[in-house]
């Protein structure tokens, strides 16, 4: 057994630990989007619409949430579409969960565009070094949620897959296999929508258009698309949301049989992602290479200390590596925040 007493605050170049050991994977954690846009900060997306400035969640919308038991907006809005349906069927009055349904997704969507960054800031340079990066790999695993991810992708597709197929991009698990390096949204994102068989979709829009369309509720009489993403909360409301979807079911099955050399980049893995530990520990990597933020010699220590405790018993060989020698914590990437 290690001797946490012993780490010391040495960390590795990633090209030169990338060139003597083979990397297939590479799971991207919310560091990874901060080293673009600091705001990504935040530590609850509904703590945060509680709050948001322009129509938070009301005392009304936050009891759906008390009765469901969860913080999940996906979960919460994914019921009070079935029960306005459910009502309608029955000739029961809708209005009142169908209300409900458009005040939090409002919120939701007051709240991701008081965090995400402008696509007018977006540099095609950022783009086009986390594109590159991305194709070092045969899997990409991200649990992040915002769209950086999918707007490098968009940036040049050609040799990355992220499974979505057909004029009406849907995902289908009898074609998902690829030669191309596969991108996988562990916990959804903001392009993907679950229809209502449970079934997940790839909305259709430009790069620039995206995020202004997730600013659109709809208010015909029918409801619209639920987002398709996990955000933060207990682990069981993210299980809860990753069991509902096949889609989520998927990619948290290739994490788990995912046996080659992984990257663990900007994720900390801390207890709200301890799903994502157990699938890391069962799947049991030949190797681990794990970024590390040089905040200063104490701060490696207690993350070299924290990662060997997570992976303790299991045998993989752990490698620690400085954060801003890999493409994506390179400090170029990073843009000021507008105040």
């Amino acid at each position: 057994m290690m001797d946490f007493q012993e780490f010391d605050t040495d960390l590795e170049d990633w090209n030169a630990l990338r060139a003597g050991t083979p990397i297939a994977g590479l799971l991207i954690g919310n560091g990874a989007s901060r080293a673009v846009w600091e705001d990504f900060a935040y530590d609850s997306l509904f703590e945060n619409a509680r709050s948001v400035e322009e129509k938070p969640l009301s005392p009304s919308e936050l009891s759906v949430f008390d009765a469901l038991q969860t913080q999940s907006f996906e979960q919460v809005l994914g019921a009070l579409k079935t029960t306005s349906r459910v009502n309608k069927a029955l000739a029961v009055s809708s209005a009142a969960p169908r209300n409900r349904y458009y005040a939090i997704k409002e919120a939701l969507i007051n709240t991701v565009h008081a965090v995400h960054i402008p696509w007018r800031l977006v540099q095609p340079a950022a783009l086009s070094q986390i594109n590159q990066e991305l194709r070092h790999y045969r899997t990409v695993f991200t649990s992040n949620y915002d769209l950086l991810n999918y707007w490098a992708i968009q940036h040049d597709a050609e040799g990355l897959d992220d499974l979505f197929r057909g004029d009406d991009p849907s995902f289908d698990i009898s074609r998902s296999s690829s030669e191309r390096t596969r991108v996988l949204y562990l916990h959804g994102g903001l392009h993907l929508v679950r229809n209502q068989d449970g079934t997940a979709r790839k909305l259709n829009a430009t790069e620039g258009t995206l995020l202004g369309n997730f600013a659109i509720n709809n208010t015909l009489k029918t409801l619209d698309d639920v987002p398709l993403f996990v955000n933060e909360g207990p682990v069981a409301d993210k299980l809860k949301t990753i069991r509902g979807s096949d889609y989520l079911s998927f990619c948290y099955q290739q994490l788990l049989g995912h046996g080659d050399a992984l990257c663990i980049f900007g994720h900390n893995l801390g207890p709200q992602d301890s799903h994502l530990v157990e699938a890391i520990r069962l799947a049991a990597p030949k190797a681990l290479a794990i970024s590390i933020y040089p905040r200063s010699k104490a701060f490696i220590q207690h993350q070299k200390r924290h990662y060997a405790k997570l992976f303790e018993g299991v045998a993989t060989t752990l490698r620690f590596f400085d954060a801003k020698s890999h493409a994506l914590g390179k400090p170029e990437l990073s843009v000021p925040v507008e105040r």
